[in-house]
């Protein structure tokens, strides 16, 4: 796990080549996931997500896709114990 300040730099750093316009697509789609690994370290699950599905759009069968469904699987659980009276 990263500390806040490695999540940061690592933020920073994928967020360099996302703006690199000269980037491969491939080069791209990792930045894009690493980006999204930062934002989910960082607690910023919204924008992890955010840049999952970006990752995804340049490489469907990607890291990305699985890390998405993860955290889906993860915001969508409940348990029905719960929320029973």
């Amino acid at each position: 796990m990263l500390s806040l300040s490695e999540g940061q730099e690592a933020l920073n750093a994928a967020d360099e080549i996302v703006d690199n316009k000269a980037a491969s697509s491939d080069t791209l789609a990792m930045a894009y996931y690493l980006r999204g690994n930062a934002y989910r370290q960082l607690g910023n699950v919204r924008m992890a997500l955010n840049s999952y599905l970006e990752s995804m759009e340049l490489d469907p069968d990607g890291p990305a896709a699985e890390a998405y469904r993860h955290i889906q699987e993860l915001l969508d659980f409940y348990n029905k114990d719960y929320y029973n009276p």
